[in-house]
């Protein structure tokens, strides 16, 4: 489990672009029968990822740096397979998981194990962890039953649907809200104008982007804003104040999660794009 500790604003004011990235950007999260983890101090946020080709593959606690017997022993998670069709068994409990699909699981649950359909076409699943204090239910979301919300247009190139997998009208969690963002050929910007919200931290996972495209991630205070260049199956870590916003050489697709003081998707600081420097 590799460790990312909290970096204040005026500190990352002087990060040069090799700084940026070792803080807040996770570049490798999906190897071939691993399990992936970055534990982050901003809001002990755990992203993760795991790949079943060759065998199955279990959710396990890092013993030493997250001090519990099993992993959901404090915690929760949510899942999205972003690769071909698999399953993942909770405490005997197997969950099919089409392309897209998202599970939720509760704090409490010891057993949670990773597989794939076809080692040709292996499942992917990217994980998202916070602190709990309740349990609830596990539960399997497929994309068809997510909350879509259509935005943007292809006049400012964010035409786009936001899928709520984990949040505060659907499937119930401690403080995890977790869902998808597809925009549509041809639209390359998300989320701006921008905003911050002080009150929770985000991750943003980009994937289904070609080869050689790159998606220019915009951080930092609205102020001060810095870039990190990210590349397909990357994720960026952003504190509470930071902005976070991207644009790709092309479309591309975006998981969400977030964790903190609350679970309101709409609360957020809006920043107007004449204050942007």
């Amino acid at each position: 489990m590799e460790i990312r500790y909290a970096s204040h604003p005026n500190e990352v004011k002087g990060f040069d672009t090799s700084r940026l990235r070792e803080e807040f950007l996770i570049e490798s999260l999906f190897k071939t029968d691993e399990l992936v983890l970055t534990y982050s101090h901003v809001d002990r946020f755990i992203v993760g990822g795991v790949v079943p080709v060759n065998e199955k593959v279990a959710l396990e606690a890092d013993k030493k740096e997250m001090g519990s017997a099993f992993f959901l022993e404090r915690r929760e998670i949510g899942i999205i397979n972003i690769g071909g069709k698999g399953t993942v068994t909770v405490d005997g409990t197997v969950y099919n998981m089409d392309s897209k699909d998202g599970l939720y699981i509760g704090l409490g649950s010891q057993e949670v194990v990773f597989a794939s359909d076809d080692a040709n076409a292996p499942a992917k699943f990217y994980l998202n962890s916070a602190p709990a204090h309740k349990t609830y239910p596990t539960t399997r979301i497929a994309i068809s039953e997510a909350s879509p919300n259509h935005l943007g247009s292809i006049q400012n190139s964010n035409e786009r649907t936001i899928y709520r997998y984990i949040h505060t009208g659907g499937v119930q969690s401690c403080q995890l809200v977790m869902g998808m963002t597809l925009l549509k050929p041809g639209n390359m910007w998300n989320t701006m104008p921008c905003h911050t919200h002080n009150r929770r931290s985000e991750v943003y996972l980009y994937f289904d982007m070609p080869q050689d495209g790159v998606v220019f991630h915009y951080m930092g205070e609205p102020q001060e804003t810095r870039h990190l260049v990210v590349r397909n199956e990357q994720a960026v870590i952003s504190p509470s104040w930071s902005i976070h916003s991207g644009v790709g050489t092309n479309n591309y697709t975006f998981i969400w999660g977030m964790a903190g003081e609350n679970q309101i998707f709409e609360d957020m600081d809006a920043v107007a794009m004449q204050d942007l420097r």
